[in-house]
C-alpha cells in the first residue's frame, strides 16, 4: 500500500486494516439514534394519555440527558482502565436492561417508572457515546477523523428516522385501539429494541477488536495526565460548551417538533395523506390516523430525512472544505432558519423547522473530532467530556416547556435554539482555534 493511499483511507493506517472494527462500531451509532428519536414520540405521547403539561413531558428528555451528565466521567474512567471493548459491552446490557425494564412500567401505569428506564437506558448510551466517538477518530488517519466520526453518524440518522417512523406507527397508530392498555403500545418497540441489542452485545462478545493508543503530537505528555490539564486547552473548553449548547438546542426541537407542527398546521393530516396515498403499499402502511402521527411521519422523513441527507453530504464535503467552515457557515445558516420558525409563518415555519436538522447534522460529530485534537492520552478523559455535555438536551426542554405553558406560545420557546446556534457559528469561526496555554 503506497502512502497516498493510507492517507485516503478511512480505515487503514500503517498496513493495519480496521474495516471490521469500524462498521462493528458504526452499528453502534444506528442504536442509540433510534433510542433517541423514540424520545420525541414519547413525549407527545405523555402529553396524550397522562395530560401532563409541556413542562411536565420534557422530563422524558431530561431523564434520559441527566443519565449522560451523571455517567459521562464515571464513563470514561472506565474506558481508560478496562478499554472501548469491555466498556461498550457494558453499555449495551445497561441499554437492554432499560428497554426490558419498560414491561414492569406499563403495568404499573405511572410516569416515574417509565423516567427511571430511560435514565437507565441513558447511562448505558453514555458508555457507548464515549467508547465509539473517539473510537473513529483513530480508526485511520488522524487528518481523515472528522470525516470518518460524520461517516459512522450518518448510520446514527438512519436510526433518527427509524424512530419517530416506527414510533409513530406502533404508538400513535396503537394508542386509539379501544382493547389496548393505555401503555401497551409502548411495549413492542421496547422489547424489540431489547432483544436487538443483547445480539449486538454477543457479537462484540465474540469479536476481538484492537485497543488503539492515541497519538498526541506532544510526545513529552504523561501515558496518564491529570484530568485538570484539559483546562489548558481552550478549544477543548469552548468544545464543551459549543457541544452543550448544541444538544440543548437538537432536543429542545426534537422535543417539540410534533407539538410545532400540530399547532402551526392543525390540518397537516390530509396533505400527508394524500402525499401517503401516492406511496401505494408503503404509504398505505404508514398512512397517519391521526394529526400527531402525520407530524411524527413530517419529522421521520422531513426532519431526519434531511438529518441523514446532511451527515452524508458532509462527510463528502470534508474532503473538501476544512470541517471548521463547515460548522461556521452551518451554525449561521441554523440560526437564520431558527428566527423563520420563531416567526410563525404555517408551512413556510415547518419548512423552515425542518430544514433545520440538515444543517445542524455535522455539529455533534465535527465538534467532537475538533475538541479532541491532538489531546493523545488525554482523549478518553476529553472524550467523556464531550459526551457529558449531551447533558445540555436535558434542561432546553424544560425552559421551552415553561415559555409555552407560560405564554401559549410554542413558536416562542425556539428563541432557545437560535441563541445556541449562534454559539455554535462562532465556534466555527473562531473557537476551535485558540491554541492550548502549553
Amino acid at each position: 500500500m503506497t502512502e497516498q493511499n493510507q492517507k485516503t483511507s478511512l480505515v487503514r493506517v500503517n498496513g493495519t486494516n480496521y474495516l471490521v472494527p469500524f462498521v462493528l462500531v458504526t452499528s453502534l451509532f444506528l442504536l442509540w439514534g433510534f433510542a433517541h428519536s423514540l424520545l420525541d414520540v414519547l413525549n407527545k405521547h405523555f402529553q396524550n394519555i397522562l395530560h401532563v403539561n409541556y413542562t411536565q413531558s420534557a422530563f422524558v428528555q431530561f431523564s434520559v440527558y441527566i443519565g449522560y451528565l451523571l455517567m459521562g466521567i464515571p464513563a470514561g474512567l472506565i474506558m481508560k482502565k478496562f478499554g472501548y471493548r469491555k466498556g461498550i459491552i457494558f453499555g449495551l446490557l445497561l441499554f437492554a436492561t432499560g428497554a426490558f425494564m419498560f414491561y414492569p412500567a406499563a403495568k404499573m401505569g405511572t410516569f416515574l417508572p417509565f423516567l427511571v428506564a430511560l435514565f437507565i437506558i441513558a447511562c448505558g448510551l453514555a458508555f457507548l457515546e464515549t467508547a465509539a466517538n473517539p473510537y473513529t477518530t483513530v480508526l485511520g488517519p488522524k487528518d481523515s477523523a472528522a470525516q470518518r466520526i460524520n461517516l459512522s453518524q450518518s448510520f446514527n440518522a438512519v436510526g433518527w428516522i427509524l424512530g419517530p417512523l416506527l414510533g409513530g406507527l406502533l404508538i400513535f397508530g396503537a394508542e386509539h385501539s379501544e382493547n389496548a392498555g393505555k401503555f401497551d403500545s409502548l411495549l413492542t418497540p421496547y422489547m424489540i429494541i431489547g432483544c436487538v441489542v443483547l445480539v449486538v452485545a454477543l457479537g462484540f462478545v465474540f469479536t476481538k477488536l484492537p485497543e488503539i493508543k492515541e497519538e498526541s503530537d506532544q510526545q513529552h505528555m504523561d501515558e496518564n495526565p491529570p484530568m485538570r490539564l484539559l483546562l489548558k486547552y481552550p478549544f477543548f473548553v469552548l468544545a464543551v460548551v459549543a457541544q452543550f449548547l448544541y444538544v440543548a438546542a437538537q432536543t429542545g426541537i426534537n422535543s417539540f417538533f410534533i407539538n410545532y407542527v400540530t399547532i402551526e398546521l392543525p390540518n397537516v393530516q390530509e396533505p400527508v395523506n394524500n402525499l401517503m396515498s401516492h406511496l401505494g403499499a408503503f404509504g398505505r402502511v404508514f398512512m397517519p390516523k391521526n394529526p400527531e402521527q402525520a407530524a411524527s411521519l413530517v419529522l421521520a422523513f422531513g426532519g431526519m430525512g434531511m438529518f441523514w441527507i446532511g451527515r452524508l453530504s458532509g462527510s463528502f464535503l470534508m474532503k473538501y472544505f476544512k470541517p471548521q467552515r463547515i460548522l461556521a457557515v452551518y451554525g449561521t445558516i441554523c440560526t437564520i432558519l431558527m428566527a423563520m420558525v420563531v416567526s410563525g409563518l404555517g408551512w413556510l415555519s415547518v419548512i423552515s423547522l425542518f430544514s433545520t436538522y440538515f444543517f445542524m447534522s455535522i455539529m455533534f460529530p465535527t465538534i467532537f473530532a475538533l475538541g479532541i485534537q491532538n489531546l493523545g492520552p488525554l482523549t478518553k478523559k476529553a472524550s467523556s467530556f464531550l459526551v457529558m455535555a449531551v447533558a445540555g438536551g436535558a434542561f432546553l426542554p424544560l425552559a421551552m416547556g415553561a415559555i409555552k405553558d407560560s405564554t401559549g406560545s410554542m413558536a416562542l420557546g425556539f428563541v432557545l435554539p437560535l441563541l445556541c446556534f449562534s454559539f455554535t457559528a462562532f465556534y466555527g469561526i473562531y473557537g476551535y482555534k485558540i491554541k492550548a496555554k502549553v
